[in-house]
């Protein structure tokens, strides 16, 4: 995999780990659905250096995830705000809120509980099917080849459906 050529990636995952695939990228999103704007206080909430987060933060808006606005002019600072294509990242970061919560909590339980604004009331995340709304589950999906695959990696069978094949790992998704 060309880190530095995704246009030629046809995997989704590879594509989107390339803007948000390292820790510091993802804690820095978290601070930003946490409501934090400004480079001091990423900083400090973080504990990380200036170097690395002025880095993170650059590729993010490079992306187009966060945009940078000014909001003072002697000396020039700015306030970054998630963008649209940030906000689509909640799922994802509520997927891996979860999955620590279920996983990774010591016996003082969650940091974090998550209320529900409309309702009321704490929730757990699920995904559901877009199509019947039935919670999603590994090993209830199927997957076929779109128009952006990659032909030699999956290849349509007779039927126009990917051949099934063997995981190369013991855990597949």
């Amino acid at each position: 995999m060309k880190w530095d050529a995704l246009e030629e990636e046809s995997c989704s995952i590879a594509r989107s780990l390339a803007v948000i695939g390292d820790r510091w990228t993802l804690l820095v999103l978290r601070e930003c659905f946490l409501r934090v704007r400004r480079f001091e206080e990423f900083q400090t909430n973080l504990d990380i250096t200036r170097h690395l987060l002025a880095d993170r933060l650059k590729k993010l808006v490079s992306y187009g995830v966060l945009r940078r606005i000014p909001y003072q002019d002697c000396p020039k600072r700015y306030e970054y705000l998630l963008t649209p294509k940030g906000l689509d990242l909640y799922p994802v970061l509520m997927a891996i809120v979860h999955w620590g919560d279920v996983h990774m909590v010591d016996e003082r339980g969650r940091p974090l509980l998550h209320e529900h604004k409309n309702c009321g009331k704490v929730f757990d995340p699920v995904m559901v099917c877009s199509e019947c709304g039935e919670p999603l589950r590994a090993r209830e999906v199927h997957t076929h080849p779109g128009p952006g695959a990659d032909t030699d990696r999956f290849p349509a069978g007779a039927n126009g459906k990917a051949p099934r094949r063997r995981p190369r790992r013991a855990h597949s998704v």
